[in-house]
């Protein structure tokens, strides 16, 4: 194999991987904070959860897809270690603005929905 497939092959593992790992510990963490978001609902927490670990391994592995593509050449060791650092690269900053989307997201519901609960009598 050339260094062109070990290069993607280590950078398709190593996304996934990552991937996956956030993935599996965003959903065990936030766990409790999604049942104090629904009030103690476990089973429509965990549902949004679920779907929720769904959406984010689409949307990850769809970006990973989308930036495989290359423009350049990896011709020699350095070329494909520089392939994996800004391809990885991108794809950590990419977890990490999605993560902080659903906090957001998910913090605003949270305040709107504690603010309705204390409204109605």
């Amino acid at each position: 194999m050339t260094i062109v497939v070990w290069t993607y092959a280590v950078y398709l593992s190593l996304s996934a991987t990552i991937t996956v790992w956030v993935a599996e510990t965003l959903a065990r963490h936030g766990r409790v904070f999604l049942i104090d978001v629904f009030h103690g609902n476990v089973a429509q927490a965990d549902a949004v959860n679920r779907l929720l670990v769904v959406g984010f391994y689409l949307m990850n592995l769809a970006g990973v897809l989308f930036n495989l593509a290359f423009s350049g050449s990896v011709i020699t060791v350095m070329d494909g270690v520089h392939f994996l650092s800004s391809k990885v690269g991108l794809v950590l900053t990419v977890l990490g603005a999605m993560h902080f989307f659903n906090l957001i997201v998910l913090s605003a519901i949270r305040r709107w929905s504690h603010q309705r609960k204390r409204t109605i009598p």
